[in-house]
């Protein structure tokens, strides 16, 4: 394999390379990423987004089971995504931080974009 020294163009940089954030910070990233990789969690946030909201408005707006809804607020909540809180016999759910809710929405912005 030829790299750019062999062709005598040695490949500089304008600008340094952006350090990384320690590994620690990479991994957790990377367990939100996942949590988010779900159409079902990603409908969930974008509804989270707007305001809190208990499991069966969840089953209604998003037109799934609840025990398909609660298996996807566990996973959103063990990744610290979600929070409940209980009001009575409900949990209410919501975002644990805006900046999850930016990620969802750029990456279906995004995915808008791309559609023909």
């Amino acid at each position: 394999m030829r790299t750019a020294a062999d062709s005598g163009h040695a490949h500089q940089h304008e600008t340094p390379p952006t350090p990384l954030p320690q590994r620690d910070i990479l991994d957790a990233a990377g367990d939100i990423l996942r949590a988010l990789a779900a159409p079902v969690r990603i409908a969930i946030v974008l509804q989270l987004r707007e305001s809190t909201r208990c499991v069966h408005e969840l089953v209604d707006t998003l037109g799934v089971p609840q025990p398909l809804v609660s298996q996807h607020l566990r996973i959103l909540k063990s990744a610290g995504v979600v929070a409940g809180e209980r009001s009575g016999r409900e949990v209410l759910y919501r975002l644990v931080d805006d900046h999850l809710a930016h990620i969802v929405v750029d990456a279906v912005a995004h995915a808008e974009e791309d559609r023909p």
